[in-house]
């Protein structure tokens, strides 16, 4: 069954993310993440989300937390903008060298210095080569659709790449427009619902250690196996893409196209610049 409701892009992130029911959230805000994190803790307190909500006291500590619940096979989120996302940079190889399935919503915002609340790809662009999946939306109907589609990719066992969820800061995360969602029920049928969900999660029993030292013969061989799951992630991708179109009616695929069947020059845009 799907409804129609009124949302911002955070808020419409926020209901995805209660939707696909996580079991750790760790957040810093920052201008105009805020409401994302504002709206899960919530969720929280009032008991319409079985989840445990962690306010640390920097964006690097809210990574460091998701990738520690990770790798207890919990279902995890995080969100951050600009230079919160500059803080966890350290965080964000990490989280793809070990292969983790966290999704990041980032609410983009440009870097300081002047300090710049609002929009800028400044910061999507900074990871761009720290080995996450990074999807783009157009609008705050796709913020919720992508953010259901980043948990459907991450946590397939074929991927396990940590996944970051782009809206434009302000442009859509404060812009209220109407959209379609699904109820919880639909929602659950899209995502994996047993635990762990990380299929090399820790077990008592058989203790190992992550991350450990990697001298250059290993390390060689870590990341060719990391770029190849990223390039071959990209059929899985697509089939997350097919899949939910098939359910929503609403076209996703890596890349849309309009009008360049005879052209010698395509321009690109990414996000709301798209719309």
């Amino acid at each position: 069954m799907v409804k129609r409701i009124g949302l911002n892009g955070d808020e419409a992130v926020a209901l995805a993310v209660k939707q696909v029911n996580v079991d750790v959230i760790a957040a810093y805000p920052i201008t105009p993440q805020t409401i994302i994190v504002e709206r899960l803790s919530e969720y929280v307190n009032n008991g319409e989300l079985n989840a445990e909500f962690v306010p640390v006291e920097s964006e690097h500590s809210a990574l460091s937390t998701v990738v520690g619940a990770a790798l207890a096979g919990a279902r995890v989120f995080t969100a951050t903008a600009s230079q919160g996302l500059a803080l966890m940079y350290e965080i964000l190889w990490i989280a793809s060298s070990l292969r983790l399935p966290i999704v990041m919503a980032i609410a983009n915002r440009a870097f300081s210095a002047p300090i710049n609340i609002h929009c800028s790809h400044d910061d999507a662009m900074a990871a761009r080569d720290t080995g996450w999946i990074e999807l783009f939306s157009e609008n705050v109907q796709e913020a919720y659709d992508l953010t259901l589609q980043a948990f459907m990719m991450t946590e397939n066992d074929n991927v396990m790449l940590p996944a970051i969820v782009n809206l434009d800061g302000f442009i859509l995360s404060h812009s209220l427009a109407d959209l379609y969602v699904f109820d919880d029920h639909e929602v659950a049928k899209l995502v994996r619902d047993e635990r762990p969900i990380y299929k090399m999660s820790i077990d008592f029993k058989s203790p190992v250690t992550y991350g450990p030292l990697g001298l250059y013969d290993y390390y060689m061989e870590i990341k060719k196996q990391q770029a190849v799951a990223m390039r071959e992630s990209y059929t899985y991708i697509k089939n997350v893409f097919e899949k939910y179109t098939e359910l929503s009616n609403r076209k996703y695929s890596p890349v849309k196209t309009y009008g360049i069947e005879d052209a010698e020059i395509v321009v690109m845009a990414l996000g709301s610049m798209a719309g």
